[in-house]
């Protein structure tokens, strides 16, 4: 059996990325197993977000090569199931949507993705317990999930917030 930091939970080989007959990604290879951090860097046109919405899902792109998560094929996976099974993109510049504030947004994912996975949702209390808990853990200020603020800081934390210790995801911010 493998352990925990063995566990691959993303693999990519031989990806070819193309648009408009242009390939912006050509022959990359990744592995990220589980409990490592990784980011991307270069410069703009490398290919970091064609990558992003690659593995996000979205459509308008000539993919070839190969992409597991969770030794699933990732490039079959409709994107409600890639976020069911914790791959999501947080964005760098969101729409702010009037009325609903981040942790409303985040009670409503975790328990889309509780409820796919055939456990309980959490009630308001139980939501806000959680939250409490986790930020404690991180050393952070939970209550600024309250706002619309800076919602990719509080997607980021709130994606470990709402982290379920036994299962696995990958966030990806573009």
């Amino acid at each position: 059996m493998q352990s925990l930091l063995e566990r691959k939970m993303l693999k990519i080989k031989n990806l070819k990325i193309s648009v408009d007959n242009k390939e912006i990604i050509k022959d990359l290879n990744l592995e990220i197993k589980q409990g490592e951090i990784h980011a991307l860097m270069g410069p703009n046109g490398s290919g970091k977000s064609t990558l992003s919405n690659v593995l996000a899902g979205k459509d308008g792109y000539n993919v070839t090569g190969e992409i597991l998560y969770k030794e699933k094929d990732l490039l079959k996976m409709p994107i409600e199931e890639r976020a069911r099974k914790g791959l999501f993109m947080a964005f760098q510049y969101p729409i702010e949507i009037p009325g609903v504030n981040t942790i409303n947004f985040l009670k409503s994912s975790l328990n889309a993705i509780r409820k796919s996975n055939k456990k309980e949702v959490l009630d308001t209390f139980e939501f806000l317990n959680l939250v409490k808990e986790k930020a404690k853990a991180l050393n952070v200020n939970g209550s600024t999930l309250n706002s619309s603020g800076n919602f990719v800081a509080d997607i980021t934390m709130g994606s470990y917030i709402t982290y379920d210790d036994s299962e696995d995801y990958i966030l990806i911010t573009d």
